[in-house]
């Protein structure tokens, strides 16, 4: 991804959620609702609605616009319902993009996703005794830190209108990342060998991340697809791990690595390294868009630009195609998100069932 593409998409996010107003539909003298408020007051509606337990575990991904993400999603939240039967359940998207495009019907039915924070809050106005929060990242990254400062917000409760006797009381959890550790790095290896170790026994089985640029790579987590790599490599030689965003692990460099491996044609499998499949999976990874011009230009990065890996590999000498007929998106390309993988699902239920309690009240109050 270019990082002028990057600087832009946040700048769009800023101006989305900057505080635009709806106006009221009374012709009155009635004070017009921000966004914000109006968003309140839509979760509010809805939790107040759904409440049937004590305790509420909420489900934090980016966020995506494809229909097939949004299966994916629905068929976790139901499995989570039934995996945690005490507890009620809802969906948060961390993106103000994707919530936006969302609701606008982007690419599909318009659907409403909310930021954390406005479940969050709502989750305290009804008081719920304990509260989860399962981050639906692959690694701790820039998303990841999103999740955490939502938590941190509501646990000072920023907004200064919930009961302080409730937030002294109430038990916030936080479920971590798939690749939290290298522990999990292993956990997810076995994992994906058991759905994918039947292609690696054809050709060279890759696997395409997100990955955080060096100047947004929080918590070191860009690591965990190294880690993933070696821990794939116990298991067979023809596992690669790569990402759209984090130097030096690059497709290009990926082709070094099986080069250097020598891998230098035969079949090559590609299967997005995301909870989800949307635009990276279908586009950057499985797509059709290719640079080539009797060879890629490679930018200062060490990365061939708008070039999907499908391309780039058989431009490269692979055969990403089966006898020159498409399957699945048109290529060797297995366009399914992670949490389409019930193995995998369970692991984040794992870490649900594992989640820390954080004491974030109490930070903002340390002599309590």
């Amino acid at each position: 991804m270019k990082k002028i593409k990057f600087l832009l998409v946040a700048m769009m996010a800023m101006m989305t959620t900057a505080g635009f107003v709806a106006c009221s539909d009374d012709d009155d003298d009635t004070a017009p609702v921000s966004n914000m408020q109006r968003y309140q007051n839509e979760v509010d509606a809805t939790v107040k609605a759904q409440k049937k337990n004590s305790k509420a575990i909420l489900l934090v991904a980016f966020g995506s616009t494809w229909q097939q993400a949004y299966d994916a999603f629905d068929l976790t939240r139901n499995e989570y319902a039934q995996a945690f039967p005490g507890y009620d359940v809802y969906l948060s998207f961390s993106s103000a993009i994707c919530i936006n495009r969302a609701m606008a019907g982007e690419n599909t039915d318009k659907r409403s996703f909310y930021e954390p924070k406005y479940w969050l809050e709502a989750f305290g106005r009804v008081q719920y005794s304990e509260i989860i929060v399962q981050s639906m990242q692959v690694i701790p990254g820039e998303e990841f830190s999103r999740v955490v400062n939502a938590m941190k917000d509501f646990g000072n409760n920023v907004f200064g209108d919930l009961d302080d006797k409730y937030m002294s009381q109430v038990t916030l959890k936080l479920g971590m990342p798939l690749m939290y550790s290298e522990a999990d790095t292993r956990t997810l290896a076995d994992a994906l060998h058991t759905n994918f170790g039947s292609y690696a026994k054809q050709g060279a089985m890759l696997f395409m991340g997100h990955g955080n640029p060096d100047e947004y790579d929080t918590y070191k987590a860009n690591v965990r697809y190294t880690q993933l790599e070696q821990a794939l490599q116990q298991k067979s030689n023809n596992y690669f791990v790569g990402t759209v965003d984090m130097m030096d692990n690059f497709k290009v460099q990926v082709r070094d690595r099986m080069v250097e491996a020598g891998i230098n044609s035969g079949n090559v499998y590609c299967a997005p390294l995301m909870s989800i499949a949307g635009d990276h999976a279908h586009n950057d990874m499985a797509g059709d868009d290719d640079a080539w011009d009797n060879g890629f230009k490679v930018n200062e990065d060490g990365e061939v630009e708008d070039t999907s890996w499908k391309m780039y590999f058989e431009h490269m000498g692979y055969t990403t195609t089966q006898n020159g007929t498409y399957v699945d998106n048109g290529s060797n390309a297995l366009v399914k998100g992670l949490l389409e993988y019930k193995n995998i699902r369970d692991i984040y239920i794992a870490h649900t069932r594992a989640a820390e309690t954080v004491d974030f009240y109490h930070s903002m109050f340390p002599e309590e």
